[in-house]
């Protein structure tokens, strides 16, 4: 049973410490829309999803005000819409799966929601004929709306990597980086690729529901980077009471986010799904990854040391987040996205972070490369090698990884992009110039690692 007086006892933390629940998230099956004609399909959708989280702000600003914690953000995630799309698309992959992105951007207008996610596919082994559909119609999709996120996942530990659609992913994002040129290519932000993708991630750009959750789910991301930070400010032992101070505080933020999706389960009458235990960072000072890090000891994130301060960290938050919360999921650790935490953007700036150590990172950490610009020159294969990098690492360590890059159009190593908000704003890194091209064009699949023989 949840101690309120135990979750309240952190209440003293918000004001000071940006501590705060980062996402309620509601996740919708849409699989009982499908239907063969994408306007009444489409109908179909936008009545369900309005009808669904029609109190899901109401309901979200409600908790605010009955607990005094902060939520950020309140999101609803569908079940991938290359999947409800194929009855429409039928044997054309050129079909133009826009209208379902709009779609789903009028139902999130409609019900006041900050993010809507699922323009998504699942391609780890291959392609449907609606799958090559949506991917090509990301670029349009995402360039035509304001809050649709969208994700496809390329590689997993039991299937490998599908290069076909690493290939296919680098095009399109290219393109999505050039129709929103006049907004720093700010399409890109919303657009993740996974490798080992969870289907019940409350946080975005990745969340979508999965066909082997319930109808309708809630689901709740944490976030506290700057409660652990001032809780190690009064640590002085060595990193092992360093580890039990970081899990003894991601204990109470995680038991915080229990009550929150306990209390949206019961008044929005659905089912409780997860917590997710992620630190998700935003660029305000004093609410970064990055700075916990340095206040384990390290000059500036980046420096060697890094990826074993991070590691330190993430299995802490993991292993106090667990005793927190009877269901445990998404994605669950640590976040490092650069233009999203002011650390991370400080350390990138300053040379001491670059991409080459951020992939480090990724093999022990939440998510992978985040929210990373590069020059927007850089050639649609050098994109697709970086996506195939970070898969490889989440196949072969049997974890998460993803990757959302910004080829910012126009823009050179040293230059800014700025989106404003939560999305921050982050200096072009300088990218390997070498060419993958070859390696690239080959396409095929990266077979599945021996350890992926578990059954």
């Amino acid at each position: 049973m949840l101690n309120e007086s135990k979750i309240l006892e952190t209440i003293n933390m918000i004001t000071q410490e940006h501590l705060d629940i980062r996402t309620v998230t509601m996740g919708i099956s849409l699989h009982s829309c499908i239907e063969s004609d994408m306007k009444k399909c489409c109908g179909k959708i936008y009545d369900k999803i309005t009808k669904k989280a029609e109190n899901l702000v109401a309901v979200g600003e409600n908790i605010e005000k009955e607990l005094g914690i902060p939520i950020i953000n309140k999101r609803i995630s569908v079940t991938p819409i290359s999947v409800i799309a194929a009855a429409a698309a039928g044997d054309d992959e050129n079909f133009d799966c826009t209208p379902f992105a709009e779609t789903l951007q009028k139902a999130a207008d409609t019900c006041g929601v900050n993010f809507i996610g699922g323009f998504s596919a699942l391609v780890q082994k291959g392609f449907s004929v609606s799958d090559k559909a949506l991917i090509n119609s990301i670029p349009s999709a995402l360039a035509a709306t304001q809050n649709v996120c969208s994700s496809v996942n390329v590689a997993s530990t039991k299937a490998g990597i599908n290069m076909n659609a690493v290939a296919m992913m680098g095009k399109t994002v290219k393109k999505l980086a050039y129709l929103t040129r006049e907004n720093d290519s700010i399409g890109c932000a919303k657009l993740v690729v996974f490798a080992n993708v969870p289907e019940d991630n409350p946080f975005m750009a990745g969340a979508f529901h999965g066909s082997g959750e319930g109808e309708c789910m809630i689901n709740v991301g944490v976030s506290g980077p700057g409660v652990v930070k001032k809780a190690l400010e009064k640590c002085d032992g060595d990193l092992a009471e360093v580890a039990e101070t970081i899990k003894k505080t991601a204990f109470k933020i995680t038991r915080m986010g229990q009550l929150v999706a306990t209390l949206a389960s019961d008044k929005l009458g659905v089912p409780f799904g997860i917590v997710d235990l992620s630190l998700a960072p935003t660029p305000a000072i004093g609410d970064s990854v990055a700075h916990i890090l340095e206040e384990m000891g390290l000059e500036s994130c980046g420096s060697c040391g890094t990826t074993a301060a991070l590691a330190l960290l993430n299995d802490a938050v993991k292993k106090g987040g667990v005793m927190a919360s009877s269901h445990v999921g998404g994605l669950s650790g640590a976040f490092s996205p650069v233009s999203e935490d002011a650390g991370m953007i400080a350390a990138a700036k300053s040379g001491a972070l670059t991409i080459e150590k951020l992939e480090a990172m990724t093999a022990v950490c939440s998510v992978g490369l985040d929210m990373i610009a590069v020059p927007g020159d850089t050639p649609e294969e050098v994109i697709a090698a970086l996506i195939a990098d970070e898969a490889a690492i989440g196949v072969v360590n049997s974890k998460t990884t993803a990757v959302r890059v910004i080829p910012a159009y126009g823009k050179t190593v040293g230059d800014t992009v700025s989106f404003g908000g939560l999305l921050g704003e982050a200096p072009v890194m300088r990218i390997s110039p070498f060419s993958p091209i070859k390696f690239i064009s080959r396409g095929g699949r990266i077979p599945a690692p021996i350890q992926s023989l578990k059954n």
